[in-house]
């Protein structure tokens, strides 16, 4: 469902990877690893679409693809239940089969009529996740997912993922320091750095 093929990307006009290539199948994840600074961020950015690339290929179905960062995106005027109706709204399904099920699996049942302006840290970050559930995307590109979360919220993540998204034949490139516990290979970033010397990086500025 995903190839990507002797991808080239910068950050700041500057090229940080070189020749990155992999696959990952329907209903398979990948754990992307390297020190900070490496260019997890930047790759899984270049993969979303949000940078382009300076060279190389990014394959996967059209209109499948979301990112998410360490911004839970909440709307603290909403509600649990309201941003998440937000949020599926904004990728074209104004009635989410999956509100339900992203509720529980998050363990926000009980707060769903909460505003999200109110919600802790921890909750927030785990209102932010559960979007995934209700967006309908079938590629997800995740940099740093468990930022905030305590060691039950790691594992509600990590079950939703190999349990609702993996399983329902979605895949996952995510980028972590911590063991989130699920069955996937792991891709360190290292012996793809790019010469520090090495010209070609668009002038964008990285947001």
């Amino acid at each position: 469902m995903l190839t990507v093929t002797d991808l080239c990307c910068a950050r700041g006009g500057l090229a940080v990877l070189t020749d990155v290539s992999f696959d990952v199948d329907a209903g398979k994840a990948l754990i992307l690893r390297g020190p900070n600074g490496i260019g997890k961020t930047t790759l899984l950015r270049t993969m979303a679409g949000l940078q382009p690339a300076l060279a190389g290929s990014i394959t996967y179905p059209e209109d499948e693809a979301a990112y998410a960062s360490h911004a839970d995106g909440i709307k603290s005027a909403l509600t649990v239940t309201e941003n998440l109706k937000f949020w599926a709204d904004v990728h074209g399904l104004s009635d989410p089969t999956g509100l339900e099920t992203a509720l529980e699996r998050f363990d926000l049942t009980d707060l769903r009529e909460r505003l999200g302006g109110t919600l802790s840290a921890g909750q927030k970050r785990r209102l932010g996740l559960a979007r995934l559930g209700v967006i309908g995307r079938k590629v997800l590109f995740l940099d740093e997912p468990t930022v905030s979360l305590d060691g039950f919220s790691v594992k509600l993540f990590a079950d939703w993922l190999q349990n609702n998204h993996l399983a329902g034949g979605g895949v996952a490139v995510i980028a972590t320091h911590i063991d989130l516990g699920i069955d996937a290979p792991e891709l360190d970033l290292t012996p793809f750095k790019a010469d520090p010397n090495a010209g070609g990086g668009s002038d964008e500025a990285f947001l």
